[in-house]
């Protein structure tokens, strides 16, 4: 007997997400049943699914449940599951506001790259008909040891290995359109570098710490935004440019420009790093289990 299963769609920057409100952890969304709802003609269509379990209810979370009551279990596009996601954390916690699991202000969201804490800013009009941006605390970055070169066609470019929890190889370039298509993952040495794959960004300079970037989201492909990967840009925009927060004692803030929008990112002088960003539900509906089961048949 096939059943209702009620999701959302919603987006950060446009990078779009696939919400499947799960409390209890009930449903098996194995990685085919992810790909499938996140197949652009045949599904729902995402670059990622954001399943809302309780810490709780879920085996990866469940010694994080006393900080966090929900967990983002997170997966991309393809079905593989992923440690994070800064603009899937801003869409999660404009779906705990929507549902009524959380109000402006703060509070702590599980992923598997740790807890991050989230601040919900009030409405920006007096009737509340435009929600006030998310900012998350990312964490700090890491700055892996050794020389990473990220190739495009016959172009290639050194690139800073910079970890958010997850990898990424920021490379600097004369011209956003010399990193392609982006519809592969573009080549990376040494190979060893990044085991598990790795998003890769590509960045411009547009201004005063002002940069804007595209991105392949491994997984995924290319993707209208990445908050991890804005992050890691501006980490490595501001080695580049000589800053590190922990050194001059000032917080260093970098405009980054993704093709879905606009993210402001700041370093603090004790390593942590703020995303603040839009994060919009767009629909809501259900499917039905049996279009699943027979797509997975």
């Amino acid at each position: 007997m096939s059943t209702r299963i009620a999701f959302l769609k919603g987006h950060g920057t446009e990078n779009d997400f696939v919400i499947v409100p799960d409390p209890e952890n009930a449903l098996d969304l194995a990685p085919a049943a992810v790909a499938a709802l996140c197949d652009r003609r045949a599904g729902v269509g995402g670059d990622g699914l954001l399943h809302v379990v309780r810490s709780a209810a879920h085996p990866e979370a469940g010694d994080m449940a006393g900080e966090a009551e929900w967990f983002m279990d997170y997966r991309n596009g393809d079905g593989s599951v992923a440690e994070m996601c800064g603009n899937g954390v801003r869409v999660f916690a404009r779906y705990l506001q929507r549902a009524g699991h959380a109000a402006e202000g703060d509070l702590a969201i599980a992923t598997r790259g740790g807890v991050k804490r989230v601040h919900i800013a009030k409405a920006v009009s007096d009737s509340g008909s435009a929600a006030g941006d998310v900012t998350v605390g990312m964490g700090r970055a890491r700055l892996p040891e050794g020389d990473v070169v990220v190739s495009v066609g016959a172009r290639s470019w050194p690139a800073r290995n910079v970890n958010m929890g997850n990898p990424h190889a920021v490379a600097f370039v004369a011209d956003l359109a010399h990193a392609g298509d982006l519809y592969a993952p573009p080549p990376f040495e040494p190979a060893d570098a990044y085991p598990d794959g790795v998003n890769v960004e590509f960045v411009v300079d547009r201004g005063p710490r002002h940069v804007a970037m595209r991105v392949h989201e491994r997984g995924s492909g290319e993707t209208r935004s990445c908050g991890t990967g804005a992050c890691a840009v501006a980490v490595a925009t501001a080695r580049r440019d000589g800053t590190d927060p922990a050194l001059t004692g000032t917080p260093a803030t970098y405009t980054v420009d993704v093709p879905g929008g606009t993210l402001v990112i700041t370093e603090h002088p004790d390593g942590e790093i703020g995303m603040t960003g839009p994060a919009v539900i767009v629909a809501e509906g259900e499917f039905d289990s049996a279009w699943l089961e027979g797509v997975l048949a």
